[in-house]
């Protein structure tokens, strides 16, 4: 593998990967709410499923796509449901220590393989695996290993950037000290993750 080839693809997956999207703004949200330890295992399941999703492509299923283009808005109108969905549970989230630790409300940060199978209905999830294996692997007999090159970058570079937005969701949580400062910062992290299907239907 060359060297401004492998930098090229890090760099790309960095980019991709910190720029915001469903992911970032959710993590966003779970380390202002829970903290970064807390929100690892959200962070893990985006990386194992962004794995998934490249070697998926990487075996020939983003022909599929190519092949049956309905298939990828069915993707967005499902993908933009559950955004949705999640968009409320964000917005409505609890904001003071009693509802947080009460049987009844306790909420809790997405776990490990609920954060891996999102990707799967994550149009940026897809658009981003489908770009990077079509524009970086090599033909031939280097197509497995450059693909490979593509995975590790993404795993890597993807653990450092999205972890700089759960970073910044447990440092803007210690300036929320109010139960109303809180229950408008859960409100605009549910109308973010809203806006970002403006980006992911155009």
């Amino acid at each position: 593998m060359d060297f401004s080839l492998l930098f090229a693809i890090a760099l790309f997956a960095f980019v991709m990967s910190v720029t915001p999207g469903p992911n970032n703004i959710m993590l966003l949200a779970s380390g202002a709410q829970f903290g970064y330890q807390k929100t690892l295992p959200h962070i893990f399941g985006i990386i194992i499923g962004v794995a998934t999703l490249l070697a998926s492509v990487l075996l020939g299923l983003g022909l599929v796509f190519e092949r049956y283009p309905a298939l990828y808005d069915l993707l967005k109108i499902v993908g933009s449901i559950y955004l949705f969905w999640l968009a409320w549970k964000i917005a409505t989230a609890a904001t003071d220590p009693q509802s947080l630790q009460s049987k009844s409300q306790k909420s809790k940060p997405m776990t490990l393989i609920a954060a891996s199978f999102f990707q799967f209905v994550n149009p940026k999830a897809w658009a981003m695996s489908i770009g990077s294996i079509s524009s970086f692997t090599l033909a031939g007999d280097h197509y497995i290993e450059s693909g490979l090159w593509i995975m590790f970058c993404f795993a890597v570079m993807g653990f450092i950037a999205i972890s700089l937005w759960a970073y910044l969701g447990a440092h803007i949580a210690q300036h929320l000290t109010t139960k109303k400062q809180r229950k408008r910062f859960n409100y605009t992290m549910g109308l973010m993750t809203i806006t970002t299907l403006f980006f992911i239907l155009n």
